[in-house]
């Protein structure tokens, strides 16, 4: 889209993944947008059947009524079946097209209607009759903008006959009503027109946002890489640079020193022969005289040369040979052999010798043969010794200062005081793209790549001539024309005067810097996992729309999602699967609430949704409603299809609060009250939620004290065996004495032991009760009653619920088979295999092992097959409507018929009629509990005795 103006490039003009992501969403938001004008028209149609029911007229309405509500279930049918596929069918063509063929069959019916239903001598009819059904059209074409092509199905059946009908056929009363339907026609195609182009254009947008969030998650890895490669090239430069001033530096003071030596050296020599040992002693040369026939030598400046004393001139050889350098004596006595031979002129060579402080020290050897027998051989020598280390350090500092010229990533460029250049190294070229021929004979502002510089100079020169230096950033081009930030640093080099000897210019190229930067810039801002925004990026959007909604007097609402059972999927598949849920989830959620005002996740899998889009909480409640539904879509993991739910909590600004943090607690409250409501759903903030949660803080604090306290107890259920009516077991139930409340059920209190992990002691509580009780009623005599205690899967998860049940058993003197332990079916999937362990293990103990609420959880019916028990207990929710509904009836014979067949019993809860007794007989069901037998009471209520 161009923004300047506001136009949309065509469809042709995009890339192929937008076009399809653009037709699959044009579908979706057709099909989406279609139910309420399909209602409408039915409602129309009813309303027009009823205005047109007259005499003579009733075949032709109930024809047309009869057609129109055929026509209704069928789209509301095809509604159904897209919303139910998934979302790559969704994208199939083929939808699109069965929509395109509902709309020209619906705008057809509503033209037919206008033509066939109007009366022709009564203008009230007309008028609402055309009213209605001008309604109806007008509601439909503005939903079905979305797609020109859906938007002419519609409406050119609809309006199109019945204008040509009243334009060509009717009398001038008619013609007036046929021009009115031609303006309105007009009308909804220039409206179609502009709500098309908007949709389009917001659909473009958003997708374009996502291929750039993808595009940027690709480059992260390479971001990062450059990063590290800059750091390490700028840590390289600034040790080159000091390198390269060091050794400058060194250079400058050697060569000057150099210099007047051997200036002061010549004019010695040029005056007379006489001052010869003083220009040796100002030129520091060591000279010597060999004698070769008795090998003495006479040596000048032995101390200040090789630390020897002056006494050891004749004996020179003895103590110079054991000090040269091993590497280095082979290059002196070829040296010298070959001036012996003839084969050299003079005799030239530079060693190393260890001098007496330790130091290795460079000496240049130069000699000549004075002397010479007949034969040729040398008698005797003469020459010099000189100390050269200062200049073989200076080589070697210039050779270094060479090599990192050469080598350093950052440009350099060595300028004369005029500045023309003088060196160019090879970073210069390779970040500028120009030689040192393209820049040779111009001052350094008028070099091709200097350009901003130029802009800048009159600046460069007034700083470098207050501070002799300048440093700063320009926007230079390459040769190629590419542009790139620059980093400029230009230094002066003076001498002692403080003349210009040289000026250093440093080029480096900020390209990658700028890029890291950037980069840097949106991780702060965005989740690195999904593409959303993070905590801050949200807080400050968040903060933004408040302050904008403050002065525009609009709402907000605030959505905090948090995905159901994440935990056990990430225990079960890991956190590489759990990753990529996360980021599924991400891209549902921006897809389903594209016109949310900003989407980020908050960390681990809760996601928060700024949303102002809406005009009423219905519309809100819609939209959450679909994105719930959207979240509960199966995701493909491993070969397998996962399902998970979200909990969604809704705080509304200005209406909850006007304040930014207690906005987000109220939402994150009304989240955990979905999550309580056991998840897949969405909660309101209310006033009451606030005062729910002060008063679990309370009642969690108040539990703590009641377990310690004894203010807990534990009441008993009977249960009956059918074929006798006997009393052959209990469920034992705890009960909360509060000090305040009274007495309090465990739905007032489990919940909150659950969530704080209170409930392990709590049932520990119940079983050691359980187990006393068991021993008072053996001592009664009563030994063929059960106890049956729930567990918790908290429970489970210690670890050590076996030698719990038999520590308890033991300290009671207790029979094993009169114990009873009933776990709830949904606690199954946490964990199979060590459920079943821990089941083979009680029941080897002879402790009896049943299912509670049997048919309520999510189990597979494999898993009963595995699990080793000897109950099933049907939940109440299949009891209570037994004698009304079939259904029912069928779902517990069915869980009796199932338990037999694998050899268990089966015990139906919640049985207070004797209608439903006598059924459960009937079904076959092995015993029953219930209000109908009595309530949970104290043990001593309970009358077993009798």
């Amino acid at each position: 889209m161009n923004e300047a103006t506001g136009a949309t490039e065509p469809l042709h003009a995009l890339p192929g993944d937008f076009t399809a992501q653009l037709a699959a969403e044009r579908t979706r938001l057709l099909y989406q947008g279609s139910l309420l004008p399909t209602l409408l028209m039915l409602l129309v149609g009813m309303l027009c059947t009823w205005l047109s029911w007259l005499p003579g007229n009733h075949l032709l309405v109930s024809a047309w009524l009869i057609w129109l509500m055929a026509l209704i279930a069928l789209r509301v049918i095809l509604m159904a079946a897209f919303d139910s596929a998934l979302p790559p069918d969704q994208a199939s063509p083929r939808w699109m097209r069965r929509f395109l063929v509902g709309a020209c069959a619906s705008g057809l019916t509503l033209g037919v209607a206008a033509i066939a239903l109007t009366p022709q001598d009564n203008f009230i009819q007309q008028a609402w009759i055309f009213g209605l059904l001008g309604a109806a059209a007008l509601s439909a074409s503005i939903a079905y903008a979305v797609s020109i092509n859906a938007f002419l199905a519609f409406v050119l059946p609809c309006l199109g006959p019945p204008i040509v009908y009243l334009l060509a056929f009717g009398g001038l009363h008619e013609r007036g009503w046929g021009w009115l339907g031609l303006m309105l026609l007009v009308s909804l195609c220039l409206v179609a027109w502009q709500v098309h182009r908007l949709i389009r254009r917001g659909l473009l947008r958003r997708f374009q946002n996502q291929a750039l969030i993808e595009s940027l998650q690709q480059e992260q890895v390479a971001i990062s890489r450059l990063n590290q490669e800059l750091a390490i090239e700028m840590e390289r430069r600034s040790q080159a640079q000091a390198q390269l001033h060091q050794a400058h530096a060194t250079l400058e003071q050697r060569v000057e020193e150099r210099s007047r030596a051997l200036d002061s050296a010549h004019q010695a020599l040029s005056k007379s022969e006489a001052r010869l040992a003083m220009a040796l002693e100002a030129s520091e040369l060591g000279l010597w005289d060999w004698n070769l026939r008795t090998d003495e030598v006479h040596h000048t400046h032995l101390q200040s040369l090789f630390g020897l004393a002056e006494d050891t001139s004749a004996r020179v050889l003895e103590h110079l040979k054991p000090r040269m350098h091993p590497d280095d004596l082979p290059v002196l006595r070829r040296a010298l052999v070959s001036h012996m031979k003839g084969r050299t002129d003079a005799y030239r060579v530079e060693y190393r010798v260890r001098h007496s402080d330790g130091r290795w020290l460079w000496i240049e050897d130069r000699g000549r043969a004075v002397e010479r027998e007949a034969n040729g051989r040398v008698i005797r020598m003469l020459g010099t010794r000189r100390d050269i280390s200062a200049r073989r350090e200076q080589e070697e500092q210039q050779q270094l200062a060479a090599s990192v010229f050469g080598a350093i990533s950052e440009g350099i460029a060595i300028l004369g005081p005029d500045f023309h250049l003088q060196a160019l190294n090879q970073a210069f070229t390779r970040i500028t793209g120009y030689t040192a021929t393209d820049c040779k004979g111009l001052p350094f502002h008028d070099w091709p790549c200097s350009h901003d510089t130029r802009r800048h100079w009159p600046q460069i020169e007034q700083a470098m001539a207050t501070r002799g230096s300048w440093q700063g950033e320009v926007v230079e081009a390459r040769a190629t024309g590419e542009l790139y930030p620059q980093w400029l640093q230009l230094s002066v080099v003076r001498d002692d005067k403080g003349q210009t000897r040289k000026v250093i210019a440093f080029v480096s190229d900020l390209s990658s810097r700028r890029a890291s930067e950037e980069r840097l810039y949106y991780l702060t801002n965005h989740d690195e996992l999904t593409g959303l925004g993070n905590r801050s990026l949200f807080r400050q959007r968040l903060y933004e729309a408040i302050q904008g909604l403050r002065q525009g007097g609009r709402s907000l609402a605030l959505l905090h999602i948090d995905l159901d059972r994440f935990k056990l999927l990430n225990d079960s598949f890991g956190h590489d699967q759990a990753d990529e849920v996360l980021r599924q989830m991400a891209k549902r959620i921006s897809a389903a609430l594209p016109e949310a005002n900003t989407i980020a996740r908050l960390g681990a899998d809760e996601f928060v949704v700024l949303f102002d889009a809406y005009s009423h909480l219905s519309s809100l409640i819609r939209v959450t409603t679909r994105l719930l539904a959207k979240l509960r879509a199966p995701l493909l993991l491993d070969g397998r299809e996962v399902t998970l739910g979200a909990s969604i909590g809704i705080s509304l600004f200005p209406d909850n609060t006007r304040d930014l943090n207690e906005l987000m607690s109220q939402a994150e409250l009304a989240m955990q009250a979905a999550k309580r409501l056991g998840g897949d759903n969405l909660q309101f903030y209310t006033e009451s939620l606030q005062a729910d949660a002060h008063q679990r803080l309370q009642l969690e604090h108040q539990l703590r004290k009641a377990l310690n306290e004894g203010q807990l107890d534990v009441h008993y259920q009977p249960k009956v065996r059918l074929s006798d009516s006997r009393i052959v077991g209990v469920e034992a139930l705890v009960r909360w004495h509060h000090p305040e409340r009274g007495l309090l059920l465990p739905g007032a209190f489990i919940d909150i032991a659950e969530t704080t992990g209170q409930v392990v002691a709590i049932g520990e509580f119940v079983l050691r009760q359980a187990c006393r009780q068991l021993c008072t009623w053996a001592g009664e005599g009563i030994t063929d009653v059960t106890v049956a205690v729930n567990l918790s899967s908290q429970q489970l998860r210690q670890g050590n619920l076996v030698s719990l049940v038999r520590q308890a058993l033991a300290e009671h003197g207790v029979s094993a088979k009169l114990l009873e332990l009933e776990l709830t079916e949904s606690q199954w999937l946490e964990n199979i295999d060590a459920v079943r362990a821990t089941f083979e293990q009680l029941r080897a103990m002879g402790v009896k092992v049943s299912i509670d609420d049997f048919g309520t959880g999510y189990s597979s019916l494999s898993y009963l097959k595995r699990l080793p028990v000897d109950y099933v207990k049907i939940d109440r929710s299949f009891i209570m409507e037994l004698g009304n509904a079939r259904q029912d009836a069928a779902i517990t014979q069915a869980i009796i018929d199932l338990a037999h067949a694998l050899k268990l019993e089966v015990v139906a809860e919640g049985v207070e009629t004797a209608e439903q007794r006598d059924i459960l007989a009937q079904q076959g069901c092995d015993q029953v509990q219930g209000y109908l037998y009595g309530r949970p009471v104290p043990a001593q209520a309970l009358g077993l005795h009798l």
